[in-house]
């Protein structure tokens, strides 16, 4: 059958997160595949990168190292993946299922006429081929589809793996990039960084503090960062609160939002609906503060506070505080 490759995730050689949960997938796809996990690299700061994807048991990595990933939109790594894929023919492909991950895989497979699927959460091998779930109807229902010509091209979503460390000694294989004038149509002509704010990105965190409607105003969000911030913990948002405008699309949780899956995640003011349940009901300790001890999110935590959360959250925040300081 063959290679299983991971199409690297990276800013500048930083992997993130959903990188190594796709090696890991990676490592048990290829042993039932009869091949080796293999990173593919395109960018700077491959020195960087090499250590993490060694971490997570990459036998191989093909290197393509140039400034043209960066200075020219997209078209160069779509360009050098799909050559490679064409030519050493691996048995699969797994990309990041986020916005620039599911650009590459579809033009990917548009050059080569493949097919791709998207927002996988579960892959396993059925005879030769991938079998992949996915969740539909906002969570309510797993979907399962087999890709029927290889090489299988599949997006994985974040956090639906967990990273397990396999140290391997990765053997590279540095590949030249030759780009076509076609490929370089559209230049970055600057790059500019959003400041970062002091709490960690929500899909990266291990603590998550989420409100939803029931925090009644924006202004209320008050309240969440200021327990986010005791615990060290990202700040989330459901569905509603962001479409009403109250937080930034950036932090919402729930099948059309980020996936996550951190040690702890606590509800506040979150009815939970089966759409925001689908992007967190894999987190490993669940806590949820709702007034109303009907509300489905009780079905699916590990702790539940029935109180209003305006009286719950700030005795919170408060003790956690004390305890931190050793009052």
């Amino acid at each position: 059958m063959g290679d299983v490759w991971v199409v690297v995730d990276h800013e500048n050689g930083e992997t993130s997160k959903v990188t190594s949960q796709m090696l890991t997938a990676a490592r048990g796809l290829a042993k039932e595949a009869g091949g080796d996990p293999v990173a593919v690299f395109c960018g700077q700061g491959w020195e960087t990168a090499k250590e993490r994807v060694s971490k997570f048991g990459a036998a191989k990595a093909i290197v393509a190292e140039s400034e043209d990933f960066s200075n020219y939109q997209t078209a160069p790594q779509v360009e050098v993946v799909a050559k490679l894929i064409e030519e050493r023919q691996p048995w699969g492909v797994l990309f990041a299922s986020v916005p620039s991950g599911k650009e590459v895989a579809t033009r990917v497979a548009a050059r080569l006429g493949l097919g791709v699927l998207a927002d996988a959460t579960n892959i396993t091998i059925e005879g030769d081929k991938p079998k992949v779930e996915h969740s539909a109807f906002g969570g309510a229902t797993i979907v399962q589809k087999t890709l029927k010509g290889g090489p299988f091209l599949i997006c994985v979503k974040p956090n639906a793996f967990v990273s397990e460390e396999a140290a391997a000694e990765v053997q590279e294989d540095k590949v030249e990039t030759s780009i076509s004038e076609d490929a370089k149509r559209v230049v970055v002509k600057e790059r500019v960084e959003k400041e970062a704010g002091g709490r960690p990105a929500v899909d990266q965190a291990a603590i998550i503090v989420s409100g939803g409607r029931g925090l009644q105003d924006p202004k209320n969000f008050e309240l969440i960062e200021g327990l986010a911030d005791q615990l060290g913990a990202a700040v989330g948002a459901s569905r509603a609160a962001v479409d009403a405008g109250w937080y930034p699309h950036a932090h919402q949780v729930g099948q059309t939002g980020k996936t996550v899956s951190p040690q702890l995640y606590i509800a506040v003011g979150i009815s939970g609906a089966i759409q925001h349940r689908a992007g967190m009901q894999t987190s490993k300790t669940i806590i949820a503060i709702n007034k109303d001890a009907e509300a489905p999110i009780f079905q699916l935590v590990d702790f539940g506070i029935v109180g209003d959360l305006f009286d719950v959250v700030p005795k919170l925040t408060e003790e956690i505080g004390k305890r931190k300081g050793g009052g």
